[in-house]
């Protein structure tokens, strides 16, 4: 027994590392002490993700008098896939990680949070309730917007001689024996501009929910270690995610009113988050176990609503878009994009 408390003392004092690897709750994993210089980087970091998240949004928007970012063109279809393989990445290399070593972090108690796998349960209910939002949103839509519109273009066509106008749908005309078909096309365009005014909306949230609370942790962070590398991948990811989301909002055809909100609401929600990480960091400690708990949850939720959204919404739906499955070479090349945006992400994770 003697020997063996003898091997031990020799081991920790060689070691003390080694020994001390888990007790370190009650160090702040973001100080370092230099406050005035991460002051600069995080102004700096307000501006520059203003900047990347307003122009990325905006590029889509103004695809209408730039014709190779209009989104029926074959090269928006190129980038918007690129975004794709992005915002997959950002789920599964980015902030799943983060939320496992939260969520089992030492610092929380084991009881819960260790006896069970809470990271992987919470992404998997948002990415389930991202469905059940995604199918009962598309459904209400349909019947309060898409009927009404139906029946119009039936009873304008019958009126008109057979000529149909859409508000927001290109006119198709229509003749008494083919009236039928030509509606049930706009039918689908209608069909598919509520399918995109959906998934919008829900893609925002999502991005919201997780650049808010990652904003918010780089304002408070005191660390230029932390700071540099974040500022710099979450500018490249907000611009893409904007060019996403932007070509989202155009294809779903929205009003100039909500263009504007939803723009101005996604460009302002990272620097805005940033500020008020600058005003609580004297008070805010990211080694408390609820402060820690808090960042796993926002992270595996987020994680899984964007890893639903890049495979179903945006990547499925557009590599099965009769466009795309009529042009190999485009199929190919979306297929290369989306590909080479998530190894862009992936190599990130080198250095984030």
């Amino acid at each position: 027994m003697a020997n063996q408390n003898f091997q031990i003392l020799v081991f920790s004092t060689l070691f003390p590392t080694l020994v001390l690897a888990e007790c370190t709750c009650d160090i702040e994993r973001n100080a370092d002490g230099n406050r005035s210089s991460a002051l600069k980087y995080k102004l700096g970091a307000i501006a520059a993700t203003l900047f990347a998240s307003s122009i990325g949004i905006c590029l889509p928007i103004w695809g209408k008098k730039i014709p190779s970012l209009n989104p029926k063109s074959n090269f928006f279809f190129i980038i918007k896939s690129f975004t794709a393989g992005i915002i997959l990445a950002t789920g599964f290399i980015h902030i799943l990680p983060d939320a496992f070593d939260s969520l089992t972090s030492p610092c929380i108690p084991i009881n819960p949070w260790g006896n069970f796998p809470f990271t992987g349960f919470v992404a998997m209910v948002a990415a389930i309730c991202t469905l059940i939002v995604d199918v009962y949103a598309n459904s209400y839509y349909k019947k309060k917007y898409g009927n009404e519109n139906f029946q119009a273009t039936v009873g304008a066509g019958d009126r008109n001689n057979g000529e149909s106008n859409l508000s927001g749908v290109l006119p198709l005309h229509t003749h008494a024996i083919h009236g039928h078909g030509h509606a049930s096309m706009e039918g689908d365009t209608i069909s598919t501009e509520l399918r995109y005014r959906v998934i919008s909306q829900v893609l925002e949230f999502g991005i919201i929910m997780h650049a808010r609370f990652i904003a918010i942790a780089l304002g408070a962070s005191g660390s230029l270690e932390t700071i540099r590398p974040l500022l710099v991948a979450f500018t490249f990811y907000l611009f893409f995610e904007g060019i996403g989301l932007g070509g989202c909002i155009t294809q779903g055809k929205f009003n100039v009113r909500a263009i504007a909100i939803m723009s101005v609401f996604f460009s302002l929600t990272t620097p805005v988050g940033i500020a008020i990480g600058i005003g609580i960091a004297n008070v805010y400690k990211d080694n408390s176990p609820i402060a820690i708990i808090v960042e796993g949850i926002f992270d595996s939720a987020p994680a899984g609503i964007l890893i639903y959204m890049a495979l179903v919404d945006l990547l499925s739906a557009d590599l099965m878009n009769p466009k795309m499955q009529s042009n190999s070479k485009l199929l190919l090349g979306a297929n290369v994009s989306f590909l080479f945006g998530a190894s862009c992400m992936c190599l990130l994770a080198k250095w984030v």
